[in-house]
């Protein structure tokens, strides 16, 4: 299915009524003309095979095994008719808990204006589901990375993509997606060929704590606030501190910023979100969350609602920071560039 930008055929299509009325500005309609044929979006929903693993465990043990899952999402073009053989680099991006937001879209949007194609990954909505506030359960982040490779590997197999140069990014659920899709356990346990060429994480659960500390050498960059009580920034800054003398990695926090410092929209309060501010968790090497001073594995969803009860509290804050906001947005443009263009 083909989509043409909305914004330029508005603009273009009403100054060539206005001057074909007025007889006016043949050149500009010629141009406009012109836009047309040479920047246009196309548009395909893709469809793939996963999985429902509840755990990174069941995926680095048990991945065979698990439940089957059909899962899309939307892949589109910057498509250049001028250049029909050219292949693009590509921006898989992840939405968070509460599912994609306006505030994702406009990255897309920025991404696709650089020239690179962006894939909209839906996992919740493959499953039927609009959100995972407060409980965390119905998707997973393990079946969303998951998810997240078999992606990769179907759109890797697209003649307009360049496999070699794709990124993945996401925020808060999705942001975690982001990060530990760079774990070589998983990885490994998922696909040994395909490398994400970056990963750009915006305010990611940073509070599980891997024993193993083997990351892919990627790029991987975290932006989050220092005002996070969803996510909280502490967790990201040791962890990133632990994993720098082996990885590639490096993280922003911004100040005066609070969960979704980047959403065009003031900071408000959801009573019913899980407030992780004292929580950490330790991960074996094969991928089991352990609670906090019992040590046993949250394998399933009743297991996790128990360890959760030893740190985990209600009510958390979100919402932009107009500045963090505009530096947000100039760090990607400028990372997606270093990592996917030049």
């Amino acid at each position: 299915m083909q989509v043409i930008k909305f914004k330029r055929r508005f603009l273009c299509q009403n100054f060539i009524k206005f001057n074909c009325v007025k007889k006016l500005n043949l050149v500009f309609i010629l141009l406009c003309q012109n836009l047309f044929s040479l920047s246009q979006d196309f548009e395909e929903i893709i469809t793939f095979q996963s999985a429902n693993p509840f755990s990174l465990n069941d995926i680095i043990d048990n991945l065979e095994n698990q439940e089957t899952q059909q899962v899309y999402g939307k892949l589109i073009i910057p498509e250049d008719t001028s250049n029909l053989n050219k292949k693009y680099p590509l921006v898989i991006g992840v939405a968070g808990s509460l599912g994609w937001a306006d505030h994702h879209y406009e990255y897309l949007e920025m991404y696709r204006e650089m020239g690179i194609a962006t894939f909209e990954l839906n996992s919740f909505q493959s499953r039927n589901i609009t959100s995972t506030v407060g409980s965390q359960v119905e998707v997973t982040i393990a079946s969303m990375i998951l998810d997240a490779y078999r992606a990769f590997e179907e759109l890797s197999k697209n003649p307009r993509i360049d496999k070699d140069r794709v990124s993945i990014t996401g925020w808060s659920l999705g942001g975690g997606v982001t990060l530990f899709s760079a774990w070589m356990p998983l990885k490994n346990a998922i696909n040994k060929n395909l490398k994400f060429n970056s990963h750009l994480a915006y305010y990611p659960p940073c509070f599980i704590e891997p024993q193993n500390l083997e990351f892919t050498d990627s790029q991987i960059h975290v932006l989050i606030g220092d005002l996070d009580n969803w996510t909280p920034a502490v967790p990201c800054e040791n962890l990133v501190d632990k994993l720098k003398k082996n990885a590639n990695i490096n993280i922003t926090v911004f100040e005066n910023s609070h969960h979704s410092f980047d959403k065009n929209s003031p900071v408000i309060r959801n009573e019913d979100a899980y407030n992780f501010s004292d929580c950490l968790f330790r991960m074996t090497d094969d991928g089991k969350i352990l609670m906090n001073y019992l040590n046993i594995p949250m394998s399933n969803s009743i297991l996790q609602k128990i360890g959760f009860l030893f740190c985990v509290d209600r009510g958390v804050n979100y919402g932009g920071n107009p500045i963090s906001r505009r530096k947000s947005f100039e760090f990607s443009k400028d990372f997606m560039r270093k990592t996917l263009i030049e």
